[in-house]
């Protein structure tokens, strides 16, 4: 099925977060203030119409020039986000930058269809080298470039070069260090988070204060969100969290700090790390003052043993869903994820948890739609 069909799938599924605040306009579509990019009366040319067509009638002309208009930055390419550019690369935003100096692995090539598996094709060549070359091949008219260096490196006006920034496979200090970067500039730039492990997936949204259009044509309401940073959402305790907290949520935390902790890098541990996992799940519940019956063994363990390996099914859901979350930011169309997504192929269940209030409460996002595209696939 194409991926446009997916989108619309998943598209429009979120319920109304509490904390929305609404301001009522008429006949008056307000475009958020991180993507007022010159639109210059600038139309699609009749090769642009042609090619996207199907999903200029789901989305409309206007949001397709605002993604013709966008660049893109994607930091640590494995599965899911091999998933997400291709998506927005056929979706067709102006430019897409791809950042991973690494060099090819046998574990990397397991979710990466990017990546031809001959050894003397890659061979001393980086991730992003390889990828670049091939997203070119989805759509001609997407400029896609590699950029290379060391991430926690770039200044906070290489960041302002983009849209929207998206890392993945990377440390818990590095993506604090992004995001607070993109929020020390002057225009508003859309952060994403996101990685898989095994059976499990999670994106982190960070949009500041967005605003976004929805309802009919004759009535819109224009809604305003506001977001935390990623440091600011992690460190609200635990304890002041809904008691319908998704689980998922606490492992990650607990994991995504042993990594800090230790050095590793994502994905760098495994089942003979579960005694030292567990006196850190230990210390971190004391200091959150919640049970630890809450961060269940079990969990934990699957997730260890996972280690850095990426469940193809599962990068394709989450890649998916991620595109249509900067598509939606972009365009300015349809309610925006806040703040985190959570998915567990197990029970098949794709979770919002809005970690930006005392007693925020959790939103499942769209059963259905999640049991349906991963039928698809």
């Amino acid at each position: 099925m194409e991926i446009v069909t997916i989108w619309m799938l998943l598209y429009n599924t979120h319920e109304e977060i509490s904390g929305t605040k609404h301001l009522v306009s008429w006949n008056n579509h307000l475009i958020p203030k991180f993507l007022r990019l010159k639109m210059d009366d600038e139309k699609l040319t009749e090769q642009e119409t042609a090619l996207y067509d199907r999903q200029i009638r789901v989305w409309g002309v206007d949001a397709q020039r605002r993604l013709r208009k966008s660049h893109v930055l994607v930091s640590g390419i494995k599965g899911t986000i091999v998933e997400f550019c291709k998506n927005i690369v056929l979706a067709g935003v102006g430019s897409l930058t791809v950042h991973d100096d690494r060099m090819v692995t046998e574990e990397l090539l397991s979710a990466n269809f990017l990546i031809p598996p001959v050894e003397n094709v890659y061979s001393g060549k980086s991730i992003a080298d390889l990828c670049c070359h091939s997203l070119k091949d989805f759509n001609p008219m997407v400029h896609v470039s590699v950029q290379k260096g060391d991430l926690l490196s770039f200044d906070v006006d290489f960041f302002g070069k983009f849209d929207v920034v998206v890392v993945s496979s990377c440390s818990l200090s590095t993506k604090i260090s992004v995001n607070e970067k993109c929020r020390r500039l002057s225009k508003q730039v859309a952060f994403y988070t996101v990685d898989c492990r095994g059976s499990c997936g999670e994106i982190f949204v960070d949009l500041q204060n967005y605003i976004y259009s929805k309802g009919k044509a004759d009535e819109t309401v224009e809604c305003l969100l506001e977001y935390l940073s990623f440091e600011e959402a992690i460190s609200i305790p635990w304890r002041s969290l809904p008691r319908g907290l998704s689980k998922l949520y606490l492992v990650l935390r607990v994991i995504e700090q042993f990594e800090e902790i230790q050095g590793r890098t994502p994905g760098e541990i495994s089942t003979a790390d579960f005694l030292n996992v567990q006196k850190l799940r230990k210390e971190l519940c004391q200091i959150h003052l919640l049970n630890e019956s809450e961060i269940p063994d079990s969990l934990l363990q699957r997730l260890l043993a996972g280690g850095a390996r990426e469940s193809s099914p599962v990068c394709a859901i989450i890649g998916g869903i991620l595109g249509q979350e900067v598509i939606k930011a972009i365009s300015g169309k349809g309610e925006p994820l806040k703040n985190f997504f959570l998915f567990d192929a197990m029970d098949g269940k794709g979770i919002i948890q809005d970690i930006s209030q005392v007693q925020a409460p959790e939103t499942e996002f769209g059963m259905g739609s999640v049991e349906r595209v991963e039928n698809i696939l």
